[in-house]
């Protein structure tokens, strides 16, 4: 074998170890990978049926109906398409309608979505309740708009 045929070999040795150590990695993280869909780009895959993702959005004005126990039904949408999404379990306290959320789970085939967990998310506006009190208190606080100019909001009674 000439130097440059022992080069290549080696090259294609090397190439071929970094190949079967991707394969492994990622069939060793195949069942942790999580793709994120916002409703519209849910609804434009047909193909994700039973598969574990997360859904993110607004949580529909009028779309929450609490059933037996601690089972929730509420619409999640990016104001083009809608998800029905069903869970059970606790809510986080930030949860409300108007607020962003992501569930994760999986969607089913009739297209509903059933999570297995509930993130509320909320923005750089959110204030919470005691620290907006006590801005009340001192007189900084301007109810809407939050002291200065900085646009923060309170959060509504109860801590929600």
């Amino acid at each position: 074998m000439t130097r440059k045929q022992k080069r290549l070999s080696l090259i294609a040795a090397g190439g071929l170890v970094i190949a079967l150590a991707v394969g492994l990695v990622s069939f060793a993280l195949r069942d942790n990978i999580v793709f994120f869909y916002s409703p519209t780009e849910l609804a434009a895959r047909a193909s994700v049926g039973g598969a574990r993702l997360r859904v993110g959005g607004l949580v529909k004005q009028d779309s929450l109906q609490r059933e037996g126990g601690q089972t929730v039904r509420f619409v999640v949408t990016d104001t083009k398409h809608d998800v029905p999404v069903t869970y059970t379990g606790l809510l986080p306290d930030l949860f409300r309608e108007g607020q962003g959320v992501v569930a994760e789970g999986a969607l089913r085939p009739d297209g509903l979505f059933h999570a297995d967990s509930v993130l509320a998310k909320h923005d750089e506006r959110y204030m919470p309740r005691e620290v907006a009190d006590a801005l009340k208190a001192q007189g900084v606080w301007q109810e809407g708009r939050g002291p200065g100019q900085g646009g923060a909001q309170a959060a509504p009674a109860g801590g929600k």
